[in-house]
């Protein structure tokens, strides 16, 4: 290569990597600065002051003029509220653009705001994409069992397939064709928007294929979809169901996890994990499914 190209190349990709550095930088501090503003506003007029409002005002007013719109009325009464939200923990996740806050703080659930804001960080999410998951209701198709005591995630985070099963899944189609459905049309339909689909199963999803053949005996059998998660580190093995759940699926998915534990999947690999996704769930055959490494969640269309 031209060697005064290369050197060229360096210096735009170094300025590049600075340009974002700087960026990351200044949000960071932005994040800060609000967390603080909204320390001394609350300092200023108490949580509960009956002048609050009164002093709101006036503090926009005078730092409008100074610094502009970014400090008005509406604007600092957000930052108290960021303060007042993220007191406790002592810190706010700067992972997070203060775009990223100004949606979330409208949440006044706290399960509810940790999932969005763990949702945000684990699938680096943008504010459109932080929309569209509130505007789809994420949160409100978790189970109970899953929305309790939602706390913010760490470095330390581990990922785990239950935060990242949706149920249900949102499957987009028009309604005038669903009571043609069959398997096939499904597979493809969720194949169709393979981003949405992997974001709706959670962080990590690699895609390997649809219907995967695998040979025993003289028979072939075939896998509706099969990915590779990242983060977990095995195989995800999936089975689209246009019925309930039938004890039978159960047995099938099974069969699939084994092939694949014993003649896929390499010895650093995980155990491969199966996932049902059928039209509805029957308590009475998952509550006997011991098998830790099968999940069943079921559809929705949109």
């Amino acid at each position: 290569m031209d060697e005064n190209l290369k050197n060229i190349k360096q210096l735009i990709e170094k300025s590049i990597v600075y340009g974002r550095k700087v960026n990351i930088q200044k949000e960071r501090n932005r994040l800060e600065t609000y967390f603080n503003i909204g320390k001394e506003i609350t300092e200023a007029i108490g949580k509960k002051s009956e002048y609050g409002e009164g002093l709101l005002k006036k503090y926009s007013t005078i730092l409008t003029k100074l610094y502009g719109k970014g400090y008005d009325y509406s604007n600092l009464r957000r930052m108290r509220q960021f303060y007042l939200t993220f007191e406790k923990c002592g810190t706010v996740c700067h992972k997070l653009s203060w775009s990223h806050y100004r949606y979330i703080l409208s949440i006044k659930e706290e399960s509810k705001r940790n999932y969005y804001i763990n949702l945000c960080i684990q699938n680096t999410l943008t504010v459109r994409e932080l929309i569209n998951e509130i505007k789809n209701k994420s949160y409100e198709r978790l189970t109970n069992e899953e929305k309790e005591n939602i706390k913010l995630i760490n470095n330390s985070y581990e990922s785990n397939i239950l935060d990242m099963i949706k149920d249900p899944i949102i499957v987009n189609c028009n309604k005038m064709i669903i009571d043609k459905l069959d398997e096939k049309l499904l597979k493809e339909l969720l194949i169709e928007d393979i981003e949405k689909t992997l974001l709706e199963l959670g962080i990590g999803f690699s895609y390997v294929g649809k219907e995967k053949r695998i040979k025993v005996g003289e028979y072939y059998r075939y896998v509706d979809l099969v990915f590779f998660n990242i983060e977990l580190n095995c195989y995800i093995l999936i089975e689209l169901k246009i019925n309930k759940l039938d004890i039978k699926d159960i047995g099938q998915i099974e069969f699939y996890i084994n092939y694949y534990d014993d003649e896929i999947k390499k010895e650093y690999h995980n155990k491969t994990i199966g996932i049902i996704i059928c039209k509805k769930k029957d308590r009475d055959i998952t509550k006997y499914n011991k098998n830790d490494n099968i999940y069943v969640t079921s559809y929705k269309f949109k």
